[in-house]
């Protein structure tokens, strides 16, 4: 039997939830505001998530209010929701690759994705016609990020420097090293020298020898000159440019004496 009482204390609490400026609530929240039985409850918000539009879950027992606007992509944009998940998640995390460098202005492409990254393996969610990618950096806390406001609220996101870094690092998933060195050329418009060689001493070697290399071969001499100066005094191994798990080849060449990069693909801009 249908409880539609329980169905109504449950759109109400929605609708002043939403009223109030919030657009997100947990199982928890639910609880704690509409009372009664789990089942009663759960009932009701499996009967509000098939009508279209009102609520969206891109992960168990937290939910997304859909406002109007929003109901035929099925869900807010992630950046409405992705503090509060997050922190339900109990997880640390900031938006990366290409979502980062789309907001710091570097949107060769729009991202067909919102990439988060976090501390570990999580498997991507979706939210409407909206598909939210995760990445793990097991150093996560040591990444320089901003704090960035939302329609809702705020989220974290790596700052220009460390997104450079990061898109190296993890070129596969960003569509080809082609696309990277792209949208590199717009980001470098937003790095500052001394933030690049900050993010730089906390990041991986090989990624930081390959965006040296990049920038050096883009002609932004001011920022992988700083690089070079910290590089040097490394102990360094060759690496090549565009990892064969990556889609790199066979090396054809030997690496360069200052950054050690073995260039195994050419560096082409998309137009």
């Amino acid at each position: 039997m249908v409880d539609s009482s329980s169905e109504l204390r449950v759109s109400e609490f929605i609708d002043d939830l939403q009223a109030s400026g919030r657009y997100t609530f947990t199982s928890g929240d639910l609880r704690d505001a509409v009372g009664g039985s789990a089942v009663s409850r759960q009932a009701a918000i499996r009967r509000l998530k098939r009508r279209p539009g009102r609520i969206v879950s891109p992960r168990r027992g937290f939910f997304v209010i859909v406002p109007v606007e929003y109901r035929v992509a099925g869900s807010p944009p992630a950046s409405w929701f992705i503090d509060d998940l997050m922190v339900d998640a109990g997880r640390p995390y900031y938006v990366a690759l290409l979502t980062a460098a789309s907001l710091h202005g570097a949107s060769h492409q729009q991202p067909q994705v919102f990439q988060v990254m976090t501390d570990v393996l999580v498997r991507g969610m979706r939210a409407g016609r909206q598909r939210i990618e995760f990445h793990r950096n097991r150093n996560i806390t040591d990444v320089s990020v901003v704090t960035l406001k939302t329609e809702t609220g705020t989220m974290r996101v790596s700052t220009p420097e460390a997104t450079a870094l990061d898109l190296v690092r993890y070129q596969e998933s960003c569509g080809h090293l082609d696309h990277v060195v792209a949208v590199l050329v717009e980001l470098a418009e937003q790095m500052r020298p001394e933030k690049l060689v900050d993010a730089a001493r906390v990041t991986s070697r090989p990624t930081v020898q390959r965006l040296g290399f990049v920038l050096e071969r883009l002609g932004r001499t001011d920022l992988s000159g700083p690089l070079a100066r910290l590089v040097v005094a490394w102990r360094r191994r060759p690496v090549l440019l565009r990892p064969r798990g990556a889609g790199g080849e066979r090396p054809a060449a030997s690496s360069d004496s200052l950054w050690y990069v073995i260039p195994n693909t050419e560096i082409a801009v998309d137009p």
